[in-house]
């Protein structure tokens, strides 16, 4: 009964590193790379490039490239509101915004109050 778990902690560990293994990597996002040139080992005579031949991602070009990267899903796209069409200006909060047409202007309801005593009878 003990050997179950044993079993199925092997069977998950060996199923997770098969998909790792597996993993496509053409689905990557491509990138410029870390550029060794032409580098060779002396000993084996292997590249020492994981990618040779790819430029340097330094200074201007990799800033906007990383700038832009996540540009797609996290831009705030907002629909517009039929509403808003004829705000001029956006005073802030508690206060009338000022529109573009007649100019409306909403009275308080209460203009003066009444003064209670403090001793009811």
């Amino acid at each position: 009964m003990k050997a179950a778990p044993v079993l199925l902690t092997v069977f998950i560990v060996l199923l997770l590193t098969s998909a790792l293994v597996l993993a496509n990597p053409t689905m990557l996002p491509k990138h410029p790379g870390y550029p060794m040139g032409k580098a060779v080992d002396p000993v084996s005579g292997q590249s020492l490039a994981n990618d040779p031949g790819q430029t340097n991602a330094t200074g201007e070009n990799s800033l906007v490239q990383a700038s832009v990267f996540d540009d797609v899903h996290v831009k705030q796209r907002l629909s517009i509101n039929q509403n808003d069409q004829r705000l001029l200006e956006k005073p802030g909060a508690g206060l009338l915004p000022e529109v573009q047409g007649p100019n409306i202007k909403i009275e308080p309801p209460v203009k003066e109050g009444t003064k209670v005593s403090a001793s009811p009878q």
